[in-house]
């Protein structure tokens, strides 16, 4: 009878090992979905914060806010070299801490993750240490895990995840946090071409206008608040003539001129910029085609009908006699306009390279409202 209940015994606890076994297994793996799942929605949250439109800078905190709220982060802080000085781009650190922060790669204990490009962690065992590099500050962090970034080999910043609690990423995947280091890298290798572009927005010299970058960046903030957009190129079909057959200080005026006449007549909502050279560009924000050529059309006609003066010969006349005046040569300008749609959402350049394709393969007497 003993020996039976011994067998029993046995069975059972041989069975409740096994059945403990499965159920770890089971919670791993459910961990490990887990894990994934949320990775892959913050890989996801990243890509949609690419496709916002904000500038850079927006885009690199929205990152790390997602990161912290995905991760149940405490701290975060993503720091990147900008070609003269190491700048925080985004933390949920007071920026009593700043200064600290965005100078780790000086810090010795850090030197080597950076030259090898492995992540670094450190913590502290007791209450009253502190992390090796806090300079000012005792109770706020106590354990952190510094991940130096690369894009193409070439060391670009760091991220660095901190913790109140000592010890508190001993046990953590570091697999996943590697994952996510590499998708920091990849949106700050998709949004580099972003900032050049903003760093490339200039004011042109005559016009007084934004360049053509503008519409790529801050300009398309205002312009996909709305569903659908008129895009306006034109251009003055008389500028090169008016340059080679009078000068280039006449041409230049009639620049000024005609943007200064347009821009008093334009809502703050439409983007109005010098595209390139004698073209233009005018995005009628959530304005359809139909409801801008009747103002176009007046438009145009009142821009021809100002009279530009040859600038040299009128500026010799201020110095001559009175009654000894000079017959200042006038010219009119001559605009040549073509419209199209812009839907939310699609390629803004590629509705301007056709319509810039259309002005240049135009006759140059060609003066007219077009619509493609």
């Amino acid at each position: 009878m003993e020996l039976v209940t011994m067998v029993v015994l046995v069975i059972i606890v041989i069975a409740l090992l096994v059945y403990n076994i499965i159920v770890s297994r089971r919670i791993k793996n459910f961990k490990d979905i887990n894990q994934k799942v949320t990775s892959l929605n913050v890989l996801q949250d990243f890509m949609s914060t690419i496709g916002d439109v904000q500038s850079v800078d927006e885009k690199i905190v929205k990152i790390n806010e997602i990161l912290i709220e995905q991760y149940a982060i405490k701290y975060s802080t993503i720091v990147v070299f900008d070609g003269s000085e190491y700048v925080v781009k985004a933390s949920n650190v007071d920026k009593k801490h700043w200064e600290t922060l965005r100078n780790l790669q000086s810090e010795e204990i850090f030197t080597d993750s950076i030259t090898t490009a492995k992540p670094k962690y450190v913590t502290v065992n007791t209450e009253e240490e502190r992390l090796p590099y806090q300079k000012m500050e005792f109770g706020r962090a106590k354990s952190a895990m510094f991940f130096p970034l690369y894009i193409d080999n070439v060391y670009i910043g760091y991220w660095i995840i901190e913790s109140g609690r000592m010890h508190a990423f001993d046990h953590i995947d570091t697999t996943i946090l590697e994952v996510v280091k590499d998708n920091i890298t990849s949106i700050f290798k998709i949004v580099s071409y972003q900032n050049i572009v903003e760093n490339l927005t200039r004011k042109d010299l005559y016009s007084d206008l934004k360049t053509s970058e503008y519409l790529y960046e801050e300009g398309r903030k205002t312009i996909d608040s709305y569903t659908t957009s008129t895009v306006c190129m034109f251009k003055i079909a008389n500028l090169v003539e008016t340059n080679e057959k009078i000068n280039r200080d006449t041409g230049n005026q009639m620049i000024v001129d005609i943007c200064d006449y347009i821009k008093d007549r334009l809502s703050s909502e439409y983007i109005f910029v010098r595209y390139m050279g004698p073209k233009f560009a005018i995005v009628f924000s959530g304005i359809e085609i139909d409801g801008v050529v009747e103002f176009l059309e007046d438009l145009k006609k009142d821009v021809e009908a100002l009279e530009i003066e040859d600038v040299i010969v009128a500026e010799a006349n201020e110095k001559l006699p009175e009654g000894k005046k000079k017959k200042v040569l006038t010219v009119h300008p001559r605009l040549n306009f073509v419209l199209s749609t812009y839907y939310k959402g699609t390629a803004l350049e590629k509705v301007l390279k056709e319509l810039e394709e259309y002005l240049d393969a135009a006759n140059e007497k060609e003066s007219d409202i077009n619509n493609i």
